[in-house]
């Protein structure tokens, strides 16, 4: 996707976010800042983004975001665990509308066994208690690849989120014997009687 192209998705997210009253923080690893560099390069950002967290090491996941100790020794800071509470801890820390955590191996170094270059887990989470995450492995595509597409997942997390939850129509079920053909009414038919006929007597 070239420059543009996610510029332009940066510019409709904002306008969304702008029309439902919503904010934005982000929280990064691999991608060190570039979601937030992405949407506050579109004028009026302001009035949408709140902050940008870039919590490279799990010291910083651990002390900015609030990322368990515990979270990143049996998950590691690559996982969607960790991701998760990158971005819950976002929303909390900057009492935004919406969050996204980016973590993951951009390379060409860094993979370990189960988790190789391209490796990359997103999480968005809403103030309303949605959370969204995402497993992407774009391979050894470069390292400079693997971080922009990483932004271009993240903005469209974030707009599937700031969208809102599809609405569900519910069906009316129709009554009990409803469409059901009801039967009609057997209609006898009357033997019509023969004319009496009288005679008169003499």
């Amino acid at each position: 996707m070239s420059a543009s192209e996610i510029r332009a998705m940066a510019r409709a997210l904002l306008d969304l976010c702008k029309m439902k009253k919503l904010t934005i923080a982000t929280a990064e690893s691999c991608t060190g800042g570039l979601v937030c560099a992405s949407l506050v390069d579109i004028p009026g950002s302001s009035a949408v983004v709140t902050t940008g967290f870039i919590t490279y090491s799990n010291e910083a996941k651990h002390e900015l975001l609030g990322v368990s100790s515990q979270t990143l020794e049996n998950f590691g800071a690559v996982s969607r665990e960790a991701a998760v509470s990158m971005a819950n801890g976002a929303l909390k820390k900057a009492k935004s509308g919406l969050s996204v955590a980016v973590t993951g191996i951009a390379g060409p170094g860094g993979a370990t066994p189960g988790k190789p270059v391209g490796l990359v887990h997103l999480a968005v989470a809403s103030r309303d208690g949605r959370v969204v995450t995402r497993e992407k492995r774009f391979g050894a595509i470069g390292r400079t690849a693997v971080r922009m597409r990483s932004v271009v997942e993240a903005l469209k997390m974030l707009t599937e989120l700031a969208r809102g939850p599809a609405k569900v129509v519910k069906l009316k079920r129709p009554a009990p014997g409803a469409g059901r053909s009801r039967p009609r009414a057997s209609r006898t038919l009357r033997q019509s009687g023969g004319t009496r006929r009288r005679t008169s007597r003499p």
